[in-house]
């Protein structure tokens, strides 16, 4: 019996095959390692795609937001995934990052916090290192445009006042919205954070476009300096 056959997709029933298997029953009957699998395309002589996706999902726990996070270096250490293949699968997963970021060409209206967050959070997810966003609102809190100020390390990232309120400026803000990203997953606000929130936070009232809240945001929620009562402290 020659098991590299057994292992080959093509040889499995059609039922079985990651891509008939969508074809007919649809793509939400397919599991994570069979999704990956059809990225993947083909595996290694010991193992199918399948199983050479199983093994990288292992490797993070099956955890998408993890395996999103890894980078083609990374990826290409597993035996079976090239250069090539190690792409398509961050292209995937990129793809369905910015869906997050997407509202239907839609701008929304922000009323609350969670508003904020569900217009950022698509911006941040999966990062490695911090950035800094605004969201810029018109008097009605209907979004202007939403801008990336800075990029930076895994604990921190500069933000320049004077850039910050020229967009607001350019742009006839009425109201402002800071947000930026901890990488750590730890909500909870640095010194520094609340330093930066206080001194813009007054720069808003001198230039007569408030500061209506600060977020920190991670993968898995966000922190609210306008809920907490700490935009002023």
């Amino acid at each position: 019996m020659n098991i590299s056959n057994e292992l080959k997709i093509a040889n499995w029933s059609e039922q079985d095959r990651p891509r008939e298997k969508l074809l007919e029953k649809g793509k939400a009957t397919l599991s994570d390692a069979e999704l990956l699998a059809i990225q993947i395309g083909s595996g290694t002589r010991e193992l199918n795609a399948v199983d050479l996706a199983k093994l990288i999902l292992k490797s993070v726990n099956n955890d998408l937001s993890a395996l999103a996070k890894m980078n083609v270096k990374e990826l290409t250490k597993f035996k079976g995934i090239g250069e090539a293949k190690a792409i398509n699968i961050l292209s995937a997963l990129e793809l369905g990052r910015r869906r997050k970021d997407f509202v239907s060409g839609r701008k929304p209206k922000i009323q609350c916090s969670r508003d904020a967050f569900n217009a950022l959070q698509g911006k941040m997810l999966d990062l490695q290192h911090e950035e800094f966003w605004i969201l810029l609102l018109n008097r009605g809190n209907t979004i202007i445009d939403s801008i990336q100020l800075s990029n930076g390390g895994v604990s921190g990232t500069v933000v320049d006042s004077k850039i910050l309120f020229k967009h607001a400026t350019e742009k006839l803000a009425s109201g402002i919205i800071l947000a930026h990203n901890h990488p750590s997953g730890n909500l909870t606000p640095s010194q520094a954070d609340k330093t930066l929130t206080k001194k813009l936070h007054a720069a808003g009232d001198i230039m007569d476009i408030p500061i209506l809240d600060h977020l920190i945001i991670t993968d898995d929620g966000y922190f609210s300096f306008a809920d907490e009562g700490l935009l002023t402290l």
